[in-house]
């Protein structure tokens, strides 16, 4: 198979969009996601989408060809929150590698579909690494601020759990992503380099932070530039932002990140910022047009669509990208 490294030499790739903004379209009920398997557990799992890739495995599958048919060269798999720490809001900890195992499965089922029918335009699968929902860097508790809810080494071996299911399922590539807390981040990224070194193996690893408000930081605080130099030790295919803010508000970030690596620089913004319901408005011609400025001004190599996108906003992203040459990764010190 063509290695990714070689075809990002050529051309920008394409990255999905959003898997729970196109699940939300199923209107999937609490039997839904119990499915026959679950139809007994003792605690309500609607709003577990990782759970989905056991119970509604079609929808998935079909998810995934939506995005490959628009133009996606890789997808995500459906793990966001595969880990023994996020799945314990459901109790579901013990399932943790099937979770991982069957939605990297899933997604590369559909991938080999697709390069089978086009050769000449291989199609990848990253496993999706999420943060988690505790963060390692500071406390939840504003009255005990040396309180941490979860240490480094439980991260640590909750992500080498879900790193080896996503591997042994058929991942292509890791995706450590929507960073907020970059210790957690850190966990995951050992992880991975351990697995690499028992397994003596060298997949690709995209690592993709997000920066959460206007002053331009991570929630735990790091400008891009910080964010950038403290995973620089760790051998990645590429680092770059999604979520949280929607394309024009990235540029200045993605051009630090431009400016100061020789790793591939990716972008999976938000179709906007959310309004006042939670929803993100912003057209895939509108998106498309702001994200015209990251190709113009060659930021980026790897660009797709975080919450609020949909089929159709990758089909606008590719449309666009297609015409113009990927940022060169040599940069000047």
């Amino acid at each position: 198979m063509t290695r990714i490294q070689d075809i990002l030499e050529e051309r920008i790739l394409v990255l999905d969009g959003a898997m729970g903004t196109m699940l939300q379209r199923y209107k999937f009920t609490e039997e839904d996601f119990r499915g026959e398997r679950f139809k007994d557990w003792q605690h309500p799992l609607q709003g577990n989408n990782d759970l989905l890739s056991l119970t509604q495995p079609e929808a998935i599958a079909e998810v995934h060809r939506k995005y490959f048919a628009a133009g996606a060269d890789i997808v995500e798999t459906n793990t966001f929150s595969g880990t023994t720490i996020a799945m314990a809001d459901y109790h579901m900890e013990d399932l943790v590698y099937e979770l991982n195992y069957e939605s990297a499965r899933i997604a590369k089922m559909v991938a080999d579909e697709f390069t089978e029918k086009e050769p000449n335009k291989p199609r990848f699968v990253a496993g999706s690494i999420g943060p988690t929902n505790k963060t390692a860097s500071m406390s939840p508790d504003v009255n005990d601020p040396g309180f941490r809810a979860v240490s480094f080494d439980e991260l640590r071996i909750a992500y080498k759990q879900q790193v080896e299911a996503l591997l042994d399922g058929g991942s292509d590539i890791l995706l450590v992503e929507t960073i907020f807390d970059t210790l957690n981040a850190k966990a995951a990224l050992f992880a991975i380099e351990e697995v690499k070194e028992e397994r003596k193996i060298d997949p690709p690893i995209m690592v993709s932070g997000t920066i959460t408000d206007a002053s331009g930081r991570t929630l735990s605080g790091q400008t891009a530039e910080a964010f950038l130099i403290s995973i620089s030790h760790i051998p990645i295919l590429s680092v770059g932002f999604n979520c949280a803010l929607g394309a024009n508000q990235l540029v200045p970030h993605l051009e630090v990140l431009s400016s100061k690596t020789n790793h591939a620089v990716s972008a999976h913004p938000n179709a906007g910022l959310p309004n006042a319901f939670g929803e993100y408005d912003e057209t895939p011609e509108q998106m498309a047009e702001q994200i015209k400025e990251y190709v113009e001004k060659g930021l980026v190599n790897i660009v797709g669509g975080c919450c609020g996108t949909t089929p159709e906003h990758i089909t606008a992203i590719a449309n666009l990208i297609s015409k113009y040459d990927p940022r060169s990764m040599m940069v000047e010190n």
